[in-house]
């Protein structure tokens, strides 16, 4: 494979590396099915996944060297593309499925819990043995079983969640208040759908939405 040289900092041609931009979603639509999974000279299934494949070795090559990789946004811009071909597939397959079959085709599952008692949705797979009769399995994945550890940790873990809830709020309100005493003529309506959980005229109260100026509300 013939791998682009790594350019140095010092060298000063090693911005100019550029890359197109990636399979928007609207554009990928309008292609035809042969045309998503294998198309020369542009982006296709194939084609994205060598070209990814490239990109992450030059890039390991240049950490090797202590170099800089150009343009390291490319990685990002194949990935986008491969998740918009990836969506665009499944959506086919899923009205073909269902015109022919009345189902989706896609891989089953339900929601379940795992052993720390947190929700997630199972992907189910087909198995040799029924899952009544593999004692293997069953004594691998123990689920649902009451453990006072669990029920710690659950309860340690939502107060990690309402208390970063919280200060999310508490800093959002903080910069709303800020942004009063700075500029005292802004938009209420646009402030108030940009930060739709602070409540505005109850910052309009605090002292420290109020600045150095002849504007402040009683």
């Amino acid at each position: 494979m013939l791998l682009l040289p790594c350019k140095s900092r010092r060298h000063s041609s090693w911005r100019k590396v550029s890359g197109g931009r990636g399979a928007v979603l609207s554009s990928v639509s309008r292609r035809r099915q042969q045309e998503i999974h294998v198309r020369k000279g542009g982006w296709g299934t194939f084609v994205l996944l060598k070209e990814k494949n490239m990109l992450l070795t030059m890039e390991h090559t240049c950490k090797e060297k202590v170099r800089l990789f150009p343009n390291p946004e490319r990685i990002d811009k194949v990935e986008e593309s491969m998740e918009n071909l990836e969506q665009v597939v499944r959506e086919r397959n899923r009205a073909y499925f269902q015109l022919e079959t009345g189902e989706t085709g896609e891989r089953p599952g339900k929601p379940s819990v795992n052993a720390f008692g947190l929700n997630y949705f199972h992907k189910m797979s087909e198995h040799l043995i029924p899952k009544w009769m593999n004692t293997a399995w069953k004594k691998k994945f123990v689920f649902n079983k009451p453990d006072p550890y669990v029920k710690t940790f659950l309860s340690l873990y939502r107060e990690k969640l309402w208390s970063l809830k919280r200060k999310e709020a508490n800093r959002q309100r903080s910069h709303v208040m800020h942004l009063l005493k700075r500029f005292p003529n802004l938009d209420k309506v646009a402030l108030r759908e940009q930060y739709p959980q602070v409540d505005l005229e109850k910052a309009l109260r605090q002292g420290k939405s109020r600045g150095h100026h002849g504007q402040n509300t009683a």
